[in-house]
């Protein structure tokens, strides 16, 4: 048979040169093709959409917050004491006015990520009180640990977020600590990030310092950062909460609304219950973003586990997580909300095949329930008590293949490569044609943490698994990073911001620290 030369200058090492360089683009957004597995009928839709109002109506939702209080009151809730007793036709008339979808602007525009309807992005884990080192070795992090992971959450392609306090430094007091999180965000990445809601003043800070990088009038038309607002399952949102939550909305900052279900524990020993009393919870918060700015971006969240009735402990990777998934992407949609979820989640204690599954079963439900917002995407192991490098590595390419698969099947090229059907013919292989030599890096997904050569060459490159690859991996990328350039006038504002409001805040363990 014929075969073109096409695109073969420079010869087999010119080829292999293309194929190992690093690429550390980041990923477009992610449009996720696969249709949506929805579990349920548009009646048991309607069933849980009634149970939740009825719940919101009947029982009432607790705010702790003198303000919220105020402000439902004006909105013509009922409200006794501290609890709310919205009607459903005000949360239907307050979460209509919630965008469907916005755009988040990065410092960098071309990293700019367009969320909600079937638009999505990956972001890293946070919160992890200890790490898994570039040894393997599971100890306190510290500012340095937090930098290193903001690096590799820029350099990782499939990675859309720096997110915010990766894991928790240490060696800086905590009073001040949200002030060198966000710095660390916006300096080590271009991405776009999270933002500190660990109390209300620390939300303004984090909303000053994007005024500072972004532009005062600009962050009040443009997204930038996301705040997280979690609730006291069953049906409580507090004063600390609901005071970061102002903070964001007030400048049109999108904010999670994020029940914390412990199956079992904080809900019903139920899915279908769970995610009612769900509902209603993260309903009540969304309806409230509204009474704080209306058409305020605002996602529909939730952190789903299910509790070990063994011991208490709450689990990752069963099937109610997933089915649950399903269920609340379902409810999103019927409301027409964007929704965020949590991915590749883990409880073993090491990176080893229980977190594996773990993981891989919580991603491949989130891909297939529509999640918009995916958080705690790499890293996350131990239910989160420690982020682990390796594990960080491996998630990412994980959301890599996950965002392939989520593309669907192309077909660009059906007509070309089916020609290459006669050419080759009975008996013989595709290694040499042309369509495959123009398309071999793209057609199929090739793993760089998965090996899977014979076992006498892994032997032979030292029978390395796959904690060790992927921390040579870590090891190599940080070796590479370039810090993307910030303009030194903003980052001496934001020095200064930091500076000064470290004098201003207490710190009774405040460390002799030089920045």
């Amino acid at each position: 048979m014929a075969l073109d030369s096409r695109r073969r200058a420079g010869g087999r090492a010119a080829r292999r040169a293309v194929r190992t360089a690093h690429d550390f683009s980041m990923l477009p957004g992610l449009e996720n093709t696969l249709p949506h597995c929805e579990i349920m009928s548009g009646a048991q839709v309607e069933r849980i959409d009634a149970a939740s109002m009825d719940i919101l109506e009947n029982v009432g939702v607790v705010f702790r917050d003198d303000i919220a209080l105020d402000d439902w009151r004006r909105a013509g809730a009922r409200v006794i004491g501290e609890t709310v007793f919205p009607d459903r036709g005000l949360i239907r008339d307050l979460i209509a006015t919630i965008p469907s979808d916005f755009t988040y602007t990065a410092r960098n525009p071309a990293r700019n990520l367009r969320l909600g309807g079937r638009h999505a992005m990956f972001i890293p884990m946070t919160g992890a009180p200890f790490l898994r080192d570039l040894d393997d070795v599971r100890r306190n992090p510290t500012l340095d640990d937090l930098a290193m992971f903001h690096k590799l959450s820029h350099m990782l392609p499939a990675l859309h977020s720096s997110a915010h306090h990766i894991v928790e430094p240490y060696d800086h007091p905590i009073s001040q600590r949200h002030l060198r999180i966000t710095y660390s965000s916006m300096k080590h990445s271009d991405k776009t990030f999270m933002g500190m809601t660990t109390s209300p003043k620390n939300a303004e800070d984090v909303i000053a310092m994007c005024a500072i990088l972004f532009g005062e009038d600009f962050i009040d038309t443009h997204p930038v950062v996301t705040g997280n607002i979690n609730g006291n399952s069953p049906l409580v949102w507090d004063e600390t909460m609901l005071g970061a939550m102002r903070a964001f909305c007030r400048r049109n900052q999108p904010v999670l609304c994020s029940p914390f279900v412990l199956g079992g524990a904080n809900t019903p020993a139920s899915v279908a219950a769970s995610v009612a009393q769900l509902n209603a919870e993260a309903l009540s918060a969304l309806a409230y973003s509204q009474l704080i700015r209306k058409g305020a971006p605002a996602i529909y969240g939730h952190y789903l586990s299910t509790v070990s009735m063994k011991s208490g402990a709450p689990m990752a990777g069963t099937p109610e997580i997933s089915l649950m998934n399903f269920m609340i992407g379902q409810m999103a949609r019927h409301y027409g909300v964007p929704w965020r979820t949590s991915n590749t989640l883990g409880g073993a204690k090491t990176f080893d095949a229980q977190a594996g599954y773990e993981s891989a079963t919580t991603l491949s439900a989130v891909m297939h329930a529509g999640a918009n917002y995916i958080w705690h995407s790499a890293g996350w192991n131990e239910a989160g008590m420690h982020c682990s490098t390796a594990k960080f590595i491996v998630d990412a390419e994980q959301c890599a293949m996950a965002y392939r698969m989520a593309q669907g099947v192309q077909w660009d090229d059906f007509d070309t490569a089916l020609a290459a059907v006669p050419d080759v013919g009975p008996g013989g292989h595709y290694l040499g044609h042309p369509h495959t030599q123009d398309n071999f890096q793209t057609a199929f997904f090739m793993p760089g943490m998965f090996d899977n050569n014979a076992i006498e060459q892994w032997m032979a490159e030292g029978s390395k698994e796959i904690t060790a690859r992927a921390l040579t991996h870590a090891r190599n990328l940080l070796d590479a990073y370039e810090e993307p350039l910030l303009d030194p006038a903003r980052d001496e504002a934001l020095r200064d911001y930091i500076a000064r409001r470290e004098r201003e805040i207490p710190a009774a363990d405040a460390l002799n620290q030089e920045f």
